[in-house]
């Protein structure tokens, strides 16, 4: 059984930086394409970031584009989203999520598993 746990969150000033990361467990990541989700104060969550199983390709919400950057390490099961330039939208509990395939598809409801979240804050 797969299992996630992400880390990396905390506060930071606009402008900052963070670099989140989630780390599989129970099973290699291999096969898995892997989503980043936020989830803002009184909203829905939205899709942030996708990877394909093979790294090679990647996706973006319009909004985080040229300032976010998703990777991962097949070797050592592990994920990570780098977030430059944040901003206060920014703000809000970040999940990573996986769904078995090599597509470069990231559907929230296709996502079978799911990390516990990190909350980040943007505020001056």
């Amino acid at each position: 059984q797969l299992q996630l746990v992400e880390s990396g969150g905390g506060l930071v000033q606009p402008g900052g930086s963070l670099r989140l990361s989630c780390a599989a467990s129970g099973t290699t990541l291999d096969g898995y394409t892997i989503g980043w989700f936020r989830q803002a104060p009184g909203k829905e969550r939205e899709g942030v970031s996708c990877i394909s199983s093979s790294g090679r390709s990647t996706s973006y919400t319009g909004p985080v584009k040229g300032r976010f950057t998703i990777s991962r390490d097949n070797a050592k099961n592990t994920v990570h989203l780098q977030m430059n330039s944040l901003k206060a939208e920014d703000t809000g509990i970040y999940y990573c999520a996986a769904r078995m395939g090599t597509a470069l598809l990231c559907p929230e409801r296709a996502m079978a598993y799911w990390g516990q979240g990190t909350q980040v804050t943007v505020s001056s």
